[in-house]
């Protein structure tokens, strides 16, 4: 379903993050949303009291309400959002022929008008475009899916749909001080990228290692995407868990809402 015209997002009543980045063709449009200025009671509220902009239906809020958030997004878009059914895996769908409800965890697209989104709450969106906006793409990159797989894949279906050189922006996910992870999770990365201990702090407990590290999801992230020749990303400098007044966070709350991430060309 189409929107038109488009509004301009920065009229909008709730609040979105828009990427700092100049090298992105004028042809193409990104943001997160934040948690500000819409419908959804506590818990899935501002932080303090007042509505919240939940979008995600799957995370126990008033579906009513939750669909009110979602159309007054659907405004500043030139198409309704699908919603994923996001599993933390590497399926990567084609925006323009998916369903609402479509597993997978990232989509593209080289059609115009048509916009590409996933929702997180602490994992990271991770939005791209190559350089000549002719394709873009949205994936959600949770430490499983990360570790799969899922940015490759998503870089592999845009250069099979005629991207050339692909950026990318990384958008508020949970930072590097926050994100206390497992041996299993080392693990996981030591078996897909070289110098894994770049990007763990190992925890410790009496002067002894206590198999709990803090994880870098944004410089493994980075990492994953050099190995598939992206060396230009963006972003990087938000924290879910440590600013509740803009961002849901899972890791935070436990019960709470989801922030989109959208990406389109004209």
């Amino acid at each position: 379903m189409r929107n038109t015209p488009v509004r301009d997002i920065a009229q909008a009543d709730f609040s979105v993050i828009s990427p700092d980045w100049s090298c992105f063709p004028q042809n193409v449009h990104a943001f997160t949303t934040m948690r500000k200025a819409g419908a959804s009671a506590f818990p899935y509220d501002d932080g303090y009291a007042r509505g919240g902009f939940n979008l995600g239906a799957h995370v126990g809020d008033d579906l009513d309400v939750v669909r009110r958030n979602q159309d007054a997004l659907n405004q500043y878009l030139p198409s309704n959002i699908i919603f994923l059914s996001q599993k933390h895996g590497t399926v990567v769908c084609d925006a323009a022929l998916a369903v609402n409800g479509c597993e997978a965890d990232a989509c593209f697209t080289n059609q115009g008008a048509i916009a590409c989104a996933i929702l997180t709450a602490d994992c990271l969106p991770v939005l791209f475009s190559d350089t000549r906006g002719t394709v873009v793409a949205a994936a959600h990159a949770g430490w499983r899916g990360l570790a799969s797989g899922i940015l490759q894949n998503t870089v592999k279906e845009m250069r099979e749909a005629g991207a050339e050189e692909i950026v990318a922006w990384l958008g508020p996910a949970i930072g590097p001080a926050q994100f206390e992870v497992g041996q299993d999770v080392y693990d996981a990365f030591s078996k897909i990228l070289e110098h894994t201990g770049n990007y763990f702090v190992n925890q410790l407990v009496g002067g002894r290692a206590s198999g709990k590290y803090l994880a870098d999801i944004y410089g493994l992230a980075k990492s994953v995407l050099s190995s598939v020749g992206v060396n230009s990303v963006h972003g990087g400098e938000h924290c879910t868990v440590s600013a509740p007044e803009n961002f849901y966070s899972y890791r935070r709350d436990g019960v709470t809402g989801r922030m989109a991430s959208v990406i389109w060309m004209d």
